[in-house]
């Protein structure tokens, strides 16, 4: 597979879009798991305690070039660093200013001699003090440099970039517009997943993320569920763990990377697995019997599959297996292999 700080503050949707960062071309990470096909297929690596039946593989991924997720510095479009850093402490106030009140300004950026945040910003002012023990947001926006009036006082100014945030206390003061620049250490994460050369198609394959390495003690409760293949995730910089789940068998795949500050990272998951379709005939080529229940099982006789139908598909990752039908009654069973890439009609023959 191939190759995600600010104070990590409250989950954004993952799927943010970050149209204005993304217009550089993808970098693809190498993931080193397994290998895709036409249609959905499993992986057959895992590396940590898994449920019976998984196939375990689990290999640092390299950590490959990423795009900026800021967008490129030409004439009239936003300054670099030194002109970002110089920006004024007040600014002017707002001709249409409501009296008595008072001007904050904000804004966010990758970090100290990075670039501006254009996009995919939450912000909230929250008072000092809690009323009736409870904080409330006074005012939200959710554009790049919003200008807020508010009466003068005491606030705390909170922004949320997908799941990597920034908070900083304000004090304003009547008569005295205030500018506030915010900076969010974080990157974008796109993932898809390949069988091989072929590209496993959206809702087909899901990922969820990890805060750490996998192979490192950390929280392993996954702070993304069922990412999809064009989703970007946006999260603080730092290392991170997914696991990709192909199809609802034993195609499991984990593999490390690592976000960059101001970067969107490409990383690629390939399985080992294929698509097998169970059919249980009373001839070779004949046809499916109806109303059969099906078992997938591995040589240990560990469960990894069932299903029920004339001809139900089955992801599954390389391998050996055993296939176990029920019809009326009656059990009729077969070995078979899983190449990676390879999909296969499984016939068993109900004799």
């Amino acid at each position: 597979m191939r190759n995600s700080a600010a104070s990590v503050g409250g989950i954004g949707p993952y799927g943010l879009a970050v149209g204005l960062w993304l217009s550089a071309l993808s970098a693809e990470a190498g993931a080193q798991l397994f290998d895709n096909l036409p249609i959905p297929r499993p992986p057959g690596d895992v590396a940590a305690p898994r449920p019976p039946g998984e196939v375990p593989v689990s290999v640092p991924a390299p950590q490959a070039p990423a795009q900026n997720l800021a967008p490129p510095v030409t004439t009239g479009s936003i300054p670099r660093a030194p002109t970002l850093q110089s920006l004024p402490p007040t600014v002017s106030p707002s001709p249409s200013m409501p009296s008595g009140q008072v001007a904050l300004a904000v804004s966010a950026r990758f970090g100290r001699e990075m670039p501006q945040i254009t996009g995919g910003l939450h912000w909230r002012i929250y008072p000092a003090r809690p009323e009736q023990g409870a904080f409330r947001p006074v005012k939200e926006d959710r554009g790049a440099t919003p200008t807020f009036a508010l009466p003068a006082g005491s606030y705390v100014v909170h922004v949320g970039f997908g799941l990597a945030s920034a908070t900083k206390p304000v004090q304003l003061r009547a008569g005295e517009p205030l500018r506030e620049v915010f900076e969010i250490s974080a990157g974008g994460l796109r993932i898809e997943g390949k069988v091989g050369d072929a590209k496993i198609p959206p809702g087909q394959i899901s990922f969820d993320l990890f805060k750490g390495s996998q192979f490192e003690p950390s929280d392993k409760r996954a702070i993304v569920q069922a990412a999809q293949t064009s989703d970007v995730i946006l999260v603080p910089e730092g290392t991170y763990h997914i696991v990709s789940n192909y199809g609802d068998g034993n195609s499991v795949v984990r593999s490390d990377i690592r976000v960059q500050v101001g970067k969107l990272t490409d990383a690629t998951v390939t399985h080992r697995a294929a698509i097998m379709t169970l059919k249980l005939v009373n001839d070779y080529g004949g046809e499916a019997r109806a109303n059969t229940q099906w078992t997938v099982l591995t040589p240990g006789g560990d469960v990894i599959k069932d299903a029920s139908g004339a001809f139900p598909r089955v992801i599954l990752a390389e391998g050996e297996y055993r296939a176990i039908a029920r019809n009326d009654g009656r059990l009729y069973e077969r070995p078979f292999r899983v190449f990676t890439g390879v999909d296969v009609e499984v016939e068993v023959l109900a004799r």
